[in-house]
């Protein structure tokens, strides 16, 4: 799912190539992608983008007066921009991804989902509080101070990785964000928030904003004028997520992993626990006795 530096950097190319111009239509192509029907998609035809925002990881598109549509990409949904006749050659993206195409006056915003399971969507409200209705209210992470950052952090006593990727306490942090700023701040993923001792809050403070700003900047720069192709959650300058038994870029030791549900969570033994090697749900339950209980016994 596009994180907050991907995000950003969505905002960034909605505004240079959006912004001020005319929507001419909304075509929907998949009905599952489209979850309000008053106002309809057609209020906004004639209209030009006011805004461009974003509520914890949607995207949000205003239009005068008081229109919202808002997107959320969900894990694969994305946006491409295809312009018109003139412009840089660009392909449409094969039929079968494109949910809708908004269809303004110098170009089109096609936005696609791949796989099947349709979990991208976007809907048009009406007035600000009608965006805010669709916040889950986390704390903005590059705005808090750390007194905010602490209170959000310790609400439930949750591990850290849980508590990083919970929306309602933080905006716009995911899966892979959430791995790289707990391996800058030398912390293990199942800590609880509760038993951070004050110096690891305030590390995980300083590391949650510096890698987020990292991010945005790295993105920023290979992005440059361009709208964002590439937009993954696996890049090969991560430290960690992704990177399961690839070394460590500070230790050297070979990057570990935890296998839950439809996601996994990548730490390095060495620096964030100690060189002990985290239960996996299923791994550890199947070898029992035989699961590696740190580094030397890998």
């Amino acid at each position: 799912m596009p994180e907050l530096p991907d995000l950003i950097v969505y905002m960034d190319a909605l505004v240079r190539q959006v912004v001020g111009r005319r929507v001419e239509r909304i075509v929907v192509r998949s009905p599952f992608v489209l979850r309000s029907v008053e106002p309809p998609l057609e209020v906004v035809s004639g209209l030009a983008v006011a805004t461009v925002d974003r509520v914890g990881k949607r995207l949000v598109l205003g239009f005068e007066p008081d229109l919202f549509l808002v997107i959320h990409l969900m894990i694969a949904g994305r946006l491409r921009w295809v312009p018109r006749e003139g412009g840089p050659p660009a392909k449409m993206p094969p039929p079968k991804l494109v949910l809708a195409v908004i269809e303004l006056e110098h170009g089109a915003l096609v936005f696609t989902e791949a796989g099947s399971k349709k979990r991208a969507s976007m809907r048009m409200v009406r007035g600000r509080e009608g965006v805010r209705a669709l916040d889950p209210g986390g704390l903005e992470p590059l705005a808090a101070t750390i007194e905010e950052f602490h209170e959000a952090l310790v609400r439930q006593n949750h591990t850290l990785k849980r508590a990083l990727t919970d929306p309602h306490l933080f905006s716009g942090i995911g899966n892979a964000y959430s791995d790289e700023i707990l391996h800058a701040a030398k912390l293990s993923p199942l800590k609880l928030t509760r038993s951070l001792a004050v110096e690891d809050c305030m590390r995980l403070h300083a590391a949650t904003r510096t890698t987020l700003q990292a991010w945005i900047d790295r993105l920023r720069e290979q992005t440059g004028d361009r709208f964002p192709e590439k937009v993954t959650a696996f890049r090969p300058e991560m430290a960690v997520h992704g990177r399961f038994r690839k070394p460590c870029p500070v230790c050297a030791a070979p990057v570990q992993r935890i296998i839950y549900a439809d996601n996994e969570c990548n730490y390095c033994a060495r620096c964030q626990t100690g060189g002990r090697v985290l239960a996996d749900r299923s791994m550890s339950r199947l070898l029992k006795d035989d699961w590696p209980r740190s580094l030397d016994d890998l």
